[in-house]
């Protein structure tokens, strides 16, 4: 069979000639030949297959500049990064449907019609918060604060780590004592991010380098009856819910990102060297992007934030059991933080619990 002419070719890929052209241009699919008389590009036929693999990731939504490195694979990687690609697109959907849920309930609560419901029941939170060295590192670097309305816990690293995670979570105690607008929680949590922001960047100084400092922040607003989240970083939320608990925030590390795109499973992230490299932060040079959800409360929650000197130490089962067990929220702080120095204290540790009440 001879060369196809770009219209011919264009029908048998599925691909538009104005598409062919401009991947011509960016070295994505040159044709075979171009006549030196009229310029018009002519195509081999065993091009056709790579094209429609072209046009089938265009339609998957992949850029070109990654549609041009599948295309320079094996069958075998093609397919993982395929799949690497479709997961993450997948944990990117699943935070804006998180917001989308969020704006859905902050303007739905907004509603006139919203007054004629029967009023919730009052709700309260008790709380208790400690951070530890641990047993390993020379000065803490962890953070944690629980007041009436928030509960925070920031985990530095570098240099400037200790004044960075103090700084973040001090930037948030206004919202103690400032009102938060009805219908205005999305809006005072954005702020609240880019204020911790701003007193990251004081607090780590001239004398850091870009990326050598900065801290996570992991914090909950006390509305009430709500609690909202913002989460930047690995340190974790969880919900012990009816005897059941759930980890409720997702970490921004680059090991978390190969598990989310099947490169590694969850087992091999605990042994991998890269475990604790953040892909958020807040920092100098660092991406900001806060993750930020509402949470419904009800009576007997209980929720723990932890930094991930707690985490990554004390396996899920006994924080569960810890959780689980009878007694205030300081008993239990003391008993997590006493697990984390029993298995080594090979980390500072920053964690707050609190449990949500009925009555004011």
């Amino acid at each position: 069979m001879g060369l196809l002419t770009i219209g011919a070719f264009a029908k048998a890929s599925r691909l538009s000639p104005k598409a062919l052209r401009l991947y011509d241009e960016l070295g994505l699919l040159p044709p075979a030949r171009v006549d030196p008389v009229t310029g018009y590009r002519l195509y081999a036929p065993e091009q056709v297959e790579p094209a429609r693999l072209v046009a089938w990731l265009r339609r998957l939504g992949m850029p070109l500049v990654r549609i041009r490195h599948v295309c320079s694979l094996d069958a075998a990687a093609a397919a993982r990064e395929v799949r690497a690609f479709w997961a993450r697109t997948e944990a990117e959907t699943a935070a804006r449907r998180d917001l989308a849920a969020f704006l859905v309930d902050h303007l739905a609560r907004r509603d006139p019609a919203m007054s004629s419901l029967s009023p919730a029941p009052a709700l309260s939170i008790r709380y208790a918060a400690a951070s530890d060295r641990g047993l390993v590192r020379e000065s803490n670097q962890d953070t944690a604060y629980a007041g009436s309305r928030l509960l925070a816990v920031a985990d530095g690293f570098g240099g400037d780590g200790a004044p960075a995670s103090a700084a973040a979570v001090e930037a948030l105690k206004r919202l103690e004592t400032d009102g938060v607008p009805a219908g205005g929680l999305l809006n005072v949590l954005a702020d609240a991010v880019e204020d911790a922001e701003r007193a990251v960047h004081d607090a780590v100084g001239a004398g850091s380098a870009p990326k050598e400092a900065g801290t996570t922040l992991t914090a909950m607003l006390w509305t009430g009856s709500q609690l909202g989240l913002v989460h930047i970083g690995d340190s974790r939320v969880y919900l012990l819910r009816e005897g059941e608990l759930f980890q409720i925030t997702h970490d921004h590390t680059a090991v978390q990102s190969m598990v989310d795109e099947g490169r590694i499973t969850p087992e091999e992230a605990v042994s991998h060297p890269q475990r604790s490299l953040l892909i958020r932060a807040l920092g100098r040079g660092a991406d900001a992007t806060a993750e930020m959800r509402l949470q419904d409360a009800r009576p007997d929650d209980r929720y723990l934030l932890c930094t991930d000197g707690l985490s990554t130490v004390v396996p899920a089962g006994e924080i569960h059991r810890v959780l689980a067990g009878p007694g205030e929220p300081g008993r239990a702080v003391r008993e997590l933080v006493a697990l984390a120095n029993g298995s080594g204290g090979p980390d500072n540790v920053g964690c707050v619990v609190a449990d949500v009440v009925a009555g004011g």
